[in-house]
């Protein structure tokens, strides 16, 4: 890994890149969905705070446990500009996703033990698919296989 001196305060997308193991398209997607920010040079290049490198860091983390961007932008919001999220920091906002994983893991077993139901059906019925109406919900409102649109004064 390409090792950075520490009197250079700022690096180059593609210093950043090296670094973060993230691609250049990435780290400009995260710019423009407001995760990461940079400031421009006189000759237009995007300089980035050494910081930056930890914030990155800290958004690949949490996509790999399948955070969505717009929450992670919302946690990065809570820190002050400028700022490297710490270890305090990380376990503050993760411990705010944990119930949310928590009831991803649920769904995916469901999913799981009861895929081969469903492709075993072949119908997807809505009456009858655990995966597609758990619960049975519509099946209380509506019959049928499919999903109707309700209209007015039925």
């Amino acid at each position: 890994m390409p090792q950075i001196p520490e009197k250079i305060h700022e690096l180059t997308v593609g210093q950043l890149s090296a670094r973060s193991g993230a691609a250049v398209s990435a780290l400009h997607f995260y710019e423009t969905k407001g995760l990461i920010s940079s400031r421009r040079t006189s000759g237009n290049q995007r300089r980035y705070s050494r910081d930056t490198l930890r914030r990155v860091a800290f958004i690949r983390a949490a996509q790999r446990v399948g955070i969505p961007l717009a929450t992670i932008r919302d946690a990065l919001a809570e820190l002050p500009e400028e700022r490297t999220p710490t270890n305090e920091d990380w376990a503050r906002l993760s411990a705010a996703w944990r119930t949310e994983l928590d009831e991803r893991i649920k769904q995916l077993g469901r999913l799981r033990d009861h895929l081969t139901d469903c492709i075993g059906c072949g119908c997807l019925s809505l009456e009858n698919c655990v995966l597609s109406n758990p619960d049975d919900v519509f099946g209380e409102r509506l019959t049928g296989s499919r999903l109707m649109p309700e209209r007015k004064g039925s």
